[in-house]
């Protein structure tokens, strides 16, 4: 999420709620018409950096490694147009990458440079990113889980409490969403509702397995 995606409301406050309410992982995404920069970026990163630390979760800046690095995050995430993933990975050493992917070999490029994670989309159709990519679906998911069973990945674009599940049993290892949260009449209740949904996925799979 960055500080023009909770409507009305103040960010850091749909922030904290999401983080009550079970985020495992926060992005700062700030893009678009309006989006902060300089000193009010860093200031608005800070304290969103600080409420993911008060919470215990991790921390990621979307493109920027400067300011990740001046923010001491955990870690960078990176689409497939923001540079290349092991010149990333050799200025952030051993703090988190992640990076976007879109088909079978974009994931394993980003393997091969030393990705800890790919987020794989839009697995649905989004308002939040103007120019994504055409939906794909699952299947690159289920592509990704077969040839890399190792490297977790992340479904992203137009996810919601009622397809997360649908995602999981793909073969992600979680879902990553912006307005299911940040436009939601109550973000605490949404992000406990997607959690539900996950971890419910993730049983019945656990029960198929067995």
């Amino acid at each position: 999420m960055g500080s023009r995606n909770a409507g009305a409301i103040d960010p850091l406050e749909v922030l904290e709620a999401a983080l009550r309410g079970g985020i495992t992982c926060f992005q700062l995404r700030e893009k678009g018409p309006g989006a902060l920069a300089g000193s009010e970026l860093r200031t608005f990163g800070k304290a969103c950096r600080d409420l993911c630390r008060t919470y215990g979760v991790p921390f990621i800046v979307n493109d920027d490694v400067s300011l990740a690095l001046e923010l001491g995050a955990d870690g960078v995430h990176i689409g497939q147009e923001d540079g290349d993933a092991g010149e990333v990975r050799q200025q952030i050493g051993s703090r988190i990458l992640g990076v976007s992917a879109h088909n079978l070999e974009e994931v394993r490029k980003a393997a091969d440079a030393g990705a800890d994670y790919i987020g794989i989309g839009p697995v649905c159709a989004t308002t939040s990113k103007p120019d994504a990519r055409p939906v794909c679906g699952t299947q690159p998911l289920r592509e990704a889980a077969e040839a890399f069973p190792d490297l977790p990945s992340v479904g992203i674009g137009g996810i919601t409490k009622d397809n997360a599940g649908s995602v999981i049993a793909a073969g992600a290892s979680g879902v990553s969403v912006i307005t299911a949260i940040s436009l939601a009449a109550d973000p605490d209740k949404a992000a406990r509702e997607i959690r539900q949904a996950v971890e419910e996925a993730f049983e019945r799979k656990g029960r198929a397995v067995r």
